[in-house]
């Protein structure tokens, strides 16, 4: 008795500091594997990607159900088959999403700032760039369409421009949509406080109420804030009439300062969400 107590002694040392280099580990473990689900989410997030993980979790759903709730053989047998089927399809069904992962990694672009992640300084000069931008656009009655990504990612229209990855300011927005350029036919998405891509192409709105005065470029704004939290400005090439696209809604007729005053209140009320999100999570 007396030994074998001497031995636990003996051992406990080595087994509380095994234990403490396995908490170590483990942490670290968890904290490397938390980020790299969280910037996949981030890749997928806002593409049609989200659907086919929801399925995909459907289809677990109902294979447990059926083997170990309901224990229908049959069901259960064919639910095995299309898991195995899937290890297969699930590589091509995903494709875009992998190529565009592996096309950031490689471009050092993994860790590119959202929206939300933009300081006060670098969120008002990005304001001021756009509203600048889009007073000489409707002083000129030159058409122009800018899409400001914010939570929701539009990745798979910015596949659709061609690619700049420049900074905001606005000369580059205005050369951009200047008549008869390569790229003025088409929305900008910008992406932070940089250009992600310009001459994209949108989703139309389906909304059957909306009037008919309303162009292709106000469509195409409302159909992609009806997708995702992008926020859409407009720039009507016939009247010059500047207008904001959120949620499925068009602000008209808009002046500097009230572009300027929607922006500022739009965009830093997502940022200060955010951040208060990401502290209380820390």
């Amino acid at each position: 008795m007396v030994g074998a107590a001497y031995a636990k002694k003996e051992e406990d040392p080595l087994s509380k500091q095994a234990l403490e280099m396995f908490n170590l580990t483990s942490i670290v473990d968890i904290l490397i594997v938390a980020f790299i689900i969280y910037k996949a989410m981030m890749i997928i997030k806002g593409t049609r990607a989200v659907q086919l993980i929801k399925g995909l979790i459907v289809l677990l759903l109902a294979s447990l159900a059926a083997s170990k709730v309901f224990e229908f053989t049959t069901v259960s047998w064919i639910l095995d088959q299309l898991k195995t089927v899937l290890v297969v399809a699930l590589p091509v069904v995903f494709q875009p999403e992998l190529r565009r992962a592996l096309e950031r990694l490689g471009r050092g672009k993994f860790f590119a700032r959202p929206m939300s992640m933009l300081n006060e300084e670098a969120l008002e000069r990005l304001v001021d760039q756009i509203v600048r931008a889009a007073k000489i656009l409707s002083q000129n009655s030159i058409g122009a369409l800018i899409m400001l990504e914010r939570e929701t990612g539009v990745n798979d229209y910015i596949e659709t421009g061609t690619k700049i990855d420049g900074f905001v300011s606005t000369e580059f927005l205005v050369n951009i949509f200047i008549p008869k350029s390569p790229l003025h036919d088409g929305a900008v998405i910008i992406r932070g406080d940089r250009i992600a891509a310009a001459g994209c192409f949108l989703p139309l709105s389906e909304n059957p109420n909306l009037s008919k005065e309303l162009g292709t470029r106000h469509r195409a704004a409302l159909g992609l804030t009806e997708q995702s939290d992008s926020i859409g400005i407009i720039v009507s090439e016939e009247t010059g009439v500047i207008s904001v696209a959120e949620e499925g809604r068009l602000t008209r007729y808009l002046d500097e300062n009230t572009l300027k005053e929607i922006l500022n209140k739009r965009l830093w009320a997502k940022q200060q969400t955010s951040m208060s999100l990401f502290n209380w999570r820390s």
